[in-house]
């Protein structure tokens, strides 16, 4: 079986690439704990001064695992720990002490495009997609959506997507605000990261980290405002019926038929 990560550090850039693309790189709780163990172990290092994010495979994530949202609705316990690791993982991301660059080679959806809307810099293939469908899974978007796209695209913008659970293109991802850098195809993703992860590498190490630590200042206060109140909805959620009509109605390629219980 594959490791769910891979996590490599060369010429001072940490490279962590999500590594399931059998399952569109998924985010299951195995690839949960390895992102965050990831994370503190650059906090830990001090020859790291950039992080690149990448993922293999056609797509960068399709965020959470439908099979592990069946488990949560049946089990209150592994709810409460999943949301726990959940909330670990956006603190983490938002309190890394050095630029997080992403590529996106492919779509980001729900979960996968939070953890790619942490990053400072997001360099996506013009064939890319970016959505949080939470709601279309019958959930709230807790885990970073109500988080992070506001801080990107402004509130009501953010509310038209987060509510309708809206595809975005790359290039419409661009002009919101979501997404810096565009390349014309998959191919060049990776490449233009890894030669801007390099650039800031290259620079002052101090300068860059006071930089960052001071806006991620700016990140963790409007986190303290709605990360944890999103979180907690979230968890409520898991636990309807309408998460399940949501799984039943994508495997039986149909609409679900949301009850509200």
């Amino acid at each position: 079986m594959n490791e769910p990560l891979l996590y490599s550090v060369d010429d001072h850039v940490a490279t962590i690439t999500l590594n399931r693309p059998d399952t569109l790189n998924a985010i299951d709780e195995a690839t949960h704990i390895a992102l965050v163990d990831s994370l503190l172990e650059v906090r830990n290092s001090p020859d790291v001064r950039v992080i690149l994010l990448a993922a293999e495979g056609r797509a960068f994530s399709a965020g959470g695992d439908l099979n592990q949202i069946v488990r949560l609705q049946e089990d209150a316990q592994l709810r409460e720990q999943t949301c726990d690791v959940g909330i670990r993982l956006i603190e983490a991301l938002l309190d890394t002490p050095v630029p997080v660059v992403a590529a996106l080679q492919g779509d980001a959806i729900g979960l996968g495009a939070s953890v790619a809307l942490c990053a400072d810099i997001i360099v996506a293939s013009r064939t890319a997609h970016l959505a949080d469908t939470h709601v279309k899974v019958g959930l709230v978007a807790g885990d970073g959506g109500c988080l992070t796209w506001p801080m990107a695209m402004g509130l009501n913008r953010a509310k038209r997507y987060l509510l309708t659970g809206k595809m975005l293109s790359a290039e419409e991802a661009c002009e919101f605000g979501l997404i810096t850098d565009l390349v014309d195809t998959p191919e060049e993703a990776l490449p233009a990261a890894k030669a801007l992860a390099e650039e800031i590498a290259a620079l002052a190490p101090l300068a860059v980290k006071g930089t960052k630590k001071a806006l991620n200042q700016l990140s963790k206060a409007r986190a303290n405002e709605v990360f944890a109140i999103g979180m907690a909805y979230e968890q409520i959620s898991l636990a309807s019926e309408d998460v399940l009509e949501a799984v039943a109605g994508f495997k039986e390629r149909r609409r679900p038929r949301f009850s509200g219980r």
